[in-house]
């Protein structure tokens, strides 16, 4: 019986318009980097990766400090050619704060007001920071969101315990009745499954599975205060 379904941001919700890939290439070749899109994609999977293992030895704790310190790592591990580092990484944390940096999957906007309109409390809950405020904001899409809630503001990343526990009660119901959506199936399926909300994982490769939708236009959501997806 769900009173409240919360939403992963990035990958799930958004999506950066253009690639992250494209956008380190562009601002980097100003920056006299010399790395092509390819290599860059493959350098910050394995630098974002580093930071995910750095966390999970400190628990997963974290902070608008520790997220900033993340990305400024991130960025020097994966353009390490550029001239001036500090000015190469302050051109792409600012661009990733604006709205048009980003774009909404397909059909989220219809999504997000039906569920409006069938009474559930809405939310997204993610790894980010306080650039995440602005982001939503300048989405049209998402205008049906009521709550967001954002990792350096309540001190702990996804999967961690402190997160959902966070989640359940800015959403005001138990936890059995939160569904939670991502395309993570550590931090967002597992990590709700742990703490005891309903869980649905965004998996364009998953074939169907039980627990999985392809596309968000497979979210199964029955009458007001039925059960979610099956195997949800």
């Amino acid at each position: 019986m769900l009173r409240a379904i919360y939403f992963d941001a990035v990958g799930t919700l958004i999506h950066p318009q253009p690639s992250a890939a494209a956008v380190y290439a562009e601002v980097g070749a100003r920056h006299g980097s010399s790395y092509r899109r390819e290599q860059i994609g493959q350098r910050f999977a394995a630098a974002f990766e580093k930071q995910e293992m750095l966390d999970r030895q400190h628990g997963r704790q974290t902070s608008e400090a520790r997220e900033q310190e993340r990305w400024r790592d991130i960025v020097a591990e994966v353009l390490d050619d550029v001239r001036d580092p500090a000015a190469c990484f302050a051109e792409l944390y600012e661009h990733f704060a604006r709205p048009d940096a980003w774009t909404c999957e397909p059909g989220v906007a219809d999504l997000l007001a039906n569920l409006q309109r069938e009474g559930y409390v809405l939310g997204l809950a993610s790894n980010y920071d306080h650039r995440l405020h602005a982001v939503i904001a300048g989405l049209t899409p998402l205008r049906s969101i009521q709550h967001l809630l954002i990792s350096s503001e309540i001190g702990w990343r996804k999967p961690a315990p402190g997160f959902f526990e966070s989640l359940v009660r800015q959403a005001g119901a138990p936890p059995e009745k939160i569904l939670y959506i991502g395309d993570d199936r550590v931090n967002d399926y597992d990590g709700a499954r742990a703490a005891g909300l309903q869980a649905v994982l965004l998996d364009p490769a998953g074939g169907g599975a039980a627990g999985t939708i392809r596309a968000l236009g497979e979210l199964s959501l029955t009458p007001r205060n039925r059960c979610a997806h099956p195997g949800a």
